[in-house]
């Protein structure tokens, strides 16, 4: 999907390396994998047992690192990260990885997330005498590691975890150690492989597959992993809760060759496809996907329904993701420039187009008007989860509940708006059914708050817009 607002935009992915003499080249190569979560700004930060180096900067990964600079970044350890600035701003210093220095050692953080508990924390951190150089989230561990009443700093790390709230996959790196922990909930992806004796963390295993590293399993919430020249040992920080992950990894954020808890990215989305049209059958000629995330769920559709499948929308791939664009005349333009219909597939054709969502409806409009400016006879779309009606907090750029059209239109109401012959969209039931999650599992896995409005964390008062407050 081209992420119809400035919201559904992908959270950040981080990379890690332990015990490789190639840690800075090979965290090059895994962040370029994991491209597609941020491109805002990008970073990589060494150790070479004695110091940490790092290098950082706006853009994607192969502008920041364009002039040579992976030279200058040797060590046998190191993390990474791409960003997108779901919390704080896009200034400079909050681009990631972040380094703090001090007398004894250095700490170098680095997070895909977001911390619902972040304002309340800063405020009391900051009453007790922190001054904050950012305006991320991120930096509100390193401020409660440090000042931590524990000695060691595997304690000082557990004892600082216990206190957020929300989202958060860390990985977190000092001089002579890579530490990696996951939220007690799982909402964020997070998975561990090796490659010959190093040890790798990703947000998403495609990034193992760009590197050569194997892929051992996945963090499970609630843990804290240390790695170093001793090998990898496991803690936990808290108790597992129910299972959370966020349902939007499978839908739309991971690239298809991922797995994300045993889950093929690409099997799922064509499961979701297959029982979009058990729920929602139409009679049709052709049915394309809105590339690039739903070209598999439209292949599901296709199959399950025997509408031939076909490439209808060609995107463009030398124009940047809409929801960069500074404004919304800018993003709507960005639309008619990223995708072409195919007009010898989609002419005198009764077309399908299945997308994975909705969220404030201009690409929707745009892209049914273009196949009908292609000589589409009728345009039947099909979204492959159920209606955002609900903001998240948790790392999606959706904050806001005026963006959300599911919040202030029905379905057919919405269908009116875009310009649709008939819409539909995924039912809940139908989510869980496509990734495959057992009935048995009473949480069954998934976060589901963007679409049902049921959190699975306490959501803290500063994190809410204040005329929102009442609805959460």
């Amino acid at each position: 999907m081209l992420a119809d607002i400035k919201g559904l935009n992908e959270e950040c992915g981080v990379f890690g390396i332990w015990g490789h003499q190639d840690a800075a080249q090979l965290t090059y190569y895994g962040l370029h994998s994991l491209q597609h979560r941020g491109q805002e700004g990008a970073g990589i930060v060494v150790t070479d047992g004695a110091k940490l180096k790092m290098h950082k900067g706006h853009g994607l990964v192969n502008e920041v690192f364009s002039r040579g600079e992976l030279e200058g970044l040797t060590g046998h350890a190191a993390i990474g990260h791409v960003r997108y600035s779901t919390a704080g701003g896009n200034e400079y210093a909050n681009v990631q990885p972040l380094l703090f220095r001090s007398q004894t050692s250095s700490l170098a953080l680095a997070h895909n997330g977001n911390l619902v508990n972040a304002n309340a924390l800063k405020h009391q951190l900051e009453a007790q005498g922190s001054i904050f150089q950012t305006t991320s989230d991120t930096e509100v561990l390193a401020h409660l590691i440090k000042r931590s009443g524990y000695i060691g700093l595997k304690d000082q790390v557990k004892n600082a975890l216990t206190m957020l709230k929300g989202a958060y996959a860390f990985v977190i790196m000092t001089e002579d150690k890579l530490m990696v922990a996951l939220d007690p909930h799982g909402l964020r992806p997070l998975s561990i492989g090796i490659l010959g004796d190093a040890y790798v963390v990703a947000s998403e295993t495609c990034a193992f597959d760009v590197v050569g590293a194997e892929y051992l399993r996945d963090v499970k919430p609630g843990e804290l992993l240390i790695i170093d020249n001793d090998g990898m040992t496991a803690d936990t920080f808290s108790s597992p809760m129910n299972r959370s992950i966020c349902s939007m990894e499978y839908i739309y954020f991971s690239r298809p060759d991922s797995n994300i808890d045993q889950i093929n990215i690409h099997s799922a989305r064509k499961n979701l496809g297959k029982e979009l049209y058990k729920e929602f059958p139409v009679e049709a000629d052709v049915v394309t996907g809105v590339p690039d995330s739903s070209i598999s769920a439209a292949i599901g559709y296709a199959e399950e329904s025997g509408i031939p499948y076909e490439i209808g929308l060609i995107k463009n791939r030398y124009v940047g993701r809409t929801f960069i664009q500074p404004s919304q005349e800018l993003r709507e333009l960005g639309v008619k420039m990223k995708l072409s219909p195919v007009r010898g597939i989609v002419e005198g054709k009764r077309v399908v187009m299945v997308d994975d969502s909705i969220v404030r409806g201009t690409t929707s409009r745009r892209i049914v008007k273009m196949l009908r400016a292609a000589g589409a006879t009728e345009v039947h779309v099909r979204i492959t989860a159920p209606p955002i009606a609900h903001p998240c907090y948790y790392g999606i750029d959706t904050s806001e509940r005026a963006e959300l059209i599911a919040s202030n239109h029905s379905v057919e109401e919405i269908r009116d708006i875009i310009g649709a012959d008939s819409l539909a969209f995924l039912s809940p039931q139908g989510l869980l059914r496509g990734i495959g999650r057992p009935d048995s599992d009473p949480n069954n896995g998934q976060c589901l708050a963007c679409f049902t409005g049921k959190y699975p964390t306490e959501i803290y008062p500063d994190t809410v817009l204040p005329y929102e407050k009442e609805m959460v």
